[in-house]
């Protein structure tokens, strides 16, 4: 059914592209991840691009359900549909939504360089005519609240002039954001798209076919660009992403899509990596696997003749810095690594980049501000970064562990140790989709998923049922505490056989109490008694066991608690938020009142709880 056409650039539109983006990259993605080259095949990147646009979708379209609580009016309208004519949200509000729901929500280098394109394109489309004095271009769109329509609805919107100068500077934001910038990739596509804009006249009709047209033309030209996709046969995948979102631009304005680009510039077309992940996505949950449409290296050839490949970690996480701060961090993970995209404002930034040391990538992030949704992915493979000409497609690995932890810094742990990890932020624990994704993720025929906590256990076990319908082994051990994982990954030997390995695992953390060290966050009964705000708690096996005033003492009760039954080795996890000296006291008791019982001390970061304890 053909698309009504929006006349100006207004909220409705905004609403209206962002369903027909969706639409168009959902038809489209696995194209897209099968072009995927340059540099790791790894067949994502429409996913990842898809993946942004629904979280841009999802946040403009409860803008519009607020609103629509507001004014009384249905919420129910399908995404992408005009709404009522009712008052609605500005264009502002609209545009805000959609850059805000594409920066949270970005996956991969691509998504995360359409998250900046489109917070360029808002900056513009929200400033209006306050553009004239802070932008680059003479003649600049008109953003009004004037009639738009015979029924008398008044609502701001933008024209012809605004979207050239919106895509303008969309263009080059997103080619700042990117610490060394490789041509024949998305960033060329999106320059290519705002020249042609620029010398487009007319209505926004008008202007989104110009810059739809030079986008495609430029698409079709990378692989003069990029030896990689030259030898593949194939254009830039990302390229290739955002003609699609240029072409529900157009649809927007003329009812109409264009013809879709061509898949190959010339020559055969790479076949599709084996490890490209399913397509669809669990419980509304974006999957967070982002490396393999990196194409923003500063080794602009593609090569690795020397065969030694690139950093082992991907880390990525949204970020609360000030632009000085964020400034900083540039240079310091510039120097850690490479792939660097760091795009973002007012506040709020998104961080992704290739590095050996996944901790001081974080810490660098900590020391700038405060990273949450961190993720941390281990490439397992020594040629990370050589192209899909260079290397068959990755094979799956027969077995890994994929484990839900509470802090970066047990992220950081669990991954050089070879596990595939999920953050459980506190208040925020992961949903189902989450977790088949970091299946999905581990690319493997057999996985042993760790939930590492109690409230998660059903979580786990629908996505346990969910990956097997896909053809994975899942086994399911129902650890209840982080230091119950460490325990069983400790244990963990992929070489023997999958029920063995699940057996020997699972009795490393059953043989593993766990307890932990917080704050009461208010008054309550508990299995101790009455504890006020702000009291120490101490938690054995999950249950209060010590209120006190002091976390030091607290914890040295809790210790002395677990070790009466006897034990051989001691855990500790510190938060952020723990006193220094916590781990010393807790360590010295230890070799003073406990013979032969060892003491290991790990940091975990924004975990939650003040202190982890583990007793095995």
């Amino acid at each position: 059914m053909a698309q009504v056409p929006q006349r100006f650039f207004d909220a409705a539109a905004v609403r209206t592209w962002c369903g027909l983006s969706l639409r168009a990259l959902g038809r489209a993605r696995e194209e897209i991840d099968a072009i995927n080259v340059y540099p790791v095949a790894d067949g994502d990147t429409g996913t990842n691009l898809y993946l942004t646009v629904e979280s841009a979708v999802a946040a403009v379209e409860a803008v519009f359900a607020a609103h629509a609580v507001r004014t009384g009016e249905s919420s129910g309208a399908e995404p992408g549909r005009v709404v009522g004519r009712g008052e609605g949200p500005s264009l502002a509000e609209a545009v805000g939504a959609m850059a805000h729901g594409a920066l949270i929500g970005a996956r991969g280098n691509s998504g995360t360089i359409l998250a900046q394109l489109l917070r360029g394109l808002a900056q513009v489309l929200a400033a209006g005519d306050e553009t004239a004095h802070t932008g680059h271009a003479c003649h600049t769109g008109h953003t009004d609240r004037s009639d738009d329509g015979d029924d008398g609805d008044h609502r701001d919107h933008t024209d012809g002039p605004g979207l050239r100068l919106a895509l303008r500077h969309a263009a080059e934001s997103a080619r700042q954001a990117v610490a060394h910038p490789v041509e024949g990739t998305v960033l060329t596509v999106a320059a290519a798209a705002a020249d042609a804009a620029d010398a487009a006249e007319g209505d926004c009709a008008e202007v989104a076919r110009a810059a739809h047209e030079g986008a495609r033309a430029a698409l079709a030209t990378t692989p003069e660009q990029l030896p990689a996709l030259e030898r593949a046969g194939v254009v830039d995948a990302g390229g290739h992403g955002l003609v699609t979102v240029l072409a529900a631009l157009v649809e927007t304005f003329t009812g109409r899509a264009p013809e879709p680009p061509a898949r190959a510039a010339h020559g055969p077309v790479a076949p599709v990596a084996e490890c490209s992940p399913a397509h669809g996505h669990v419980d509304g949950v974006s999957p967070d696997r982002v490396h393999g449409d990196d194409a923003y290296r500063d080794d602009a050839d593609g090569d690795d003749a020397d065969g030694l490949g690139g950093p082992a970690f991907e880390v990525i996480y949204l970020l609360e810095a000030a632009d000085t701060a964020v400034a900083r961090l540039r240079e310091r993970l510039d120097a850690l690594g490479d792939s660097l995209v760091v795009v973002g404002g007012d506040g709020l930034w998104h961080v992704h980049v290739h590095v050996d040391d996944a901790g001081a990538a974080v810490e660098a992030g900590v020391e700038a501000g405060r990273p949450y949704r961190i993720r941390i992915t281990h490439f397992g493979h020594g040629d990370a970064h050589t192209t899909h000409a260079e290397r068959p497609p990755r094979e799956r690995a027969q077995r890994a562990v994929v484990a839900v932890v509470p802090g970066e810094g047990l992220a950081g742990l669990y991954a050089e140790a070879g596990a595939t990890t999920v953050l459980a932020r506190p208040g925020e624990p992961p949903a189902s989709g989450e977790l088949v994704h970091a299946v999905r993720r581990a690319h493997a025929r057999e996985v042993v998923l760790l939930p590492n906590d109690a409230e998660l256990r059903h979580t786990a076990a629908a996505a346990a049922e969910q990956a097997r319908t896909e053809g994975v082994r899942v086994a399911l051990i129902p650890t209840r505490s982080a230091v119950q994982g460490i325990a069983a990954l400790a244990v963990h030997e992929p070489g023997r056989r999958f029920d063995e390995d699940v057996v020997a695992m699972t009795s490393a953390a059953g043989a593993t109490r766990y307890a932990e060290v917080t704050v009461a966050e208010h008054r309550s009964w508990t299995t101790a008694g009455i504890c006020q705000a702000g009291d120490v708690l101490g938690l054995v096996d999950g249950d209060v066991a010590v209120i006190g005033t002091d976390v030091t003492d607290v914890a040295a009760t809790v210790l002395d608690r677990m070790l009466a039954a006897g034990g051989e080795l001691v855990t500790l996890v510190l938060g952020d938020e723990a006193p220094e000296s916590v781990a010393a006291h807790l360590e010295a008791r230890v070799r003073e009142a406990y013979l032969a019982v060892d003491t290991v001390v790990y940091r975990g970061g924004r975990q939650g709880a003040l202190l982890l304890v583990g007793v095995e």
